[in-house]
């Protein structure tokens, strides 16, 4: 019998981890909201550009969090930061000891915060590498062919049987799945380094007001990229984490991927005025320096500048 997967936010990254599991045959169910939902219910999940091309997935089992009420294997926690706690919520009220929690967020540390308020259960830390975005309601649109996701155990996690084969098991249906699953063995070190391009292409990205193209071509957007992720890689220096010191050479290569006309959700949420990523994306950056002792005045200089913008 297959693991019972959850989609809880079922945007770019939940809805292309759930439609490419469901298409392969998985028990998924998608959690979601406003018209995304109405669109699941009425017309399932179409992916278009994807690494297996164009499909849709019809029909699809889809509900809000409040509606759910079975018990999840696995839970894939795909919200955005400032809806963290209504999946939390869900993961409470559903879950139990055997279920595996998987947060796939920007935000650096998020398996840990939320660990301490599901002590019940094991959060894992994730991170998901996908260049993705909602271009219709029902309807993801990739803008490259890479699509990983990476997930593990901190130090000091010590997993029951049933919990253990279910990591091993979700790795092997990621795969089939057509996603490449990665289970580490250093998930602090691997969600920083997603962190290393996530932070500073968000912030470099809405200080230029740019998309990777402009990144892409020899100019001050991609100098002021690449000054960044240096200072981020001093930061895991000092961290401990064991980074590796081309990095920022590897960064540079996944951003030359990307469709010309990537940006970062970050990007999105701010153009439409409403609530966004900043604070834990960009802005902790700056206490994460202070902490350890790291100067990094290229990322200082950014989010002043952004700060003075009034964004929050």
């Amino acid at each position: 019998m297959g693991l019972r997967y959850v989609i809880a936010g079922s945007g770019a990254t939940g809805g292309s981890i759930g439609a490419f599991l469901a298409a392969d045959g998985q028990d998924v169910t998608f959690l979601a909201r406003g018209v995304q939902l109405a669109a699941l219910k009425g017309q399932g999940i179409s992916m278009k550009h994807t690494k297996k091309g164009d499909f849709t997935v019809c029909p699809v089992r889809a509900m809000t969090m409040e509606e759910y009420r079975d018990v999840p294997d696995v839970i894939f926690v795909c919200v955005k930061s400032y809806s963290l706690e209504d999946a939390i919520q869900l993961a409470k009220r559903t879950g139990t000891p055997e279920t595996v929690v998987i947060p796939i967020l920007n935000i650096y540390g998020t398996g840990e915060n939320m660990q301490a308020k599901l002590p019940g259960m094991t959060v894992t830390d994730g991170c998901i590498y996908v260049a993705a975005h909602v271009s219709a309601p029902g309807e993801i649109t990739h803008g490259g062919d890479i699509f990983r996701v990476v997930y593990g155990l901190r130090p000091g996690q010590e997993p029951g049987e049933t919990v253990r084969i279910r990591l091993e098991q979700i790795k092997k249906d990621l795969d089939h799945a057509g996603i490449s699953g990665e289970y580490s063995d250093n998930i602090r070190r691997d969600t920083f380094k997603k962190f290393m391009y996530t932070s500073p292409m968000a912030a470099a990205g809405e200080y230029f007001h740019a998309q990777a193209g402009e990144f892409q071509k020899d100019g001050a957007p991609r100098d002021t990229f690449a000054a960044m992720d240096r200072e981020y890689l001093k930061l895991a220096e000092a961290m401990g984490l064991g980074v590796p010191a081309d990095m920022v050479e590897v960064n540079l290569k996944i951003l030359d991927g990307l469709s010309p006309q990537a940006g970062t959700s970050m990007q999105r949420d701010i153009e439409k005025g409403g609530p966004s990523e900043i604070a834990g994306l960009v802005y902790a950056v700056e206490e994460m320096a202070a902490a350890y002792q790291v100067d990094m005045p290229v990322c200082r200089r950014i989010i002043e500048e952004l700060k003075a913008r009034g964004l929050r």
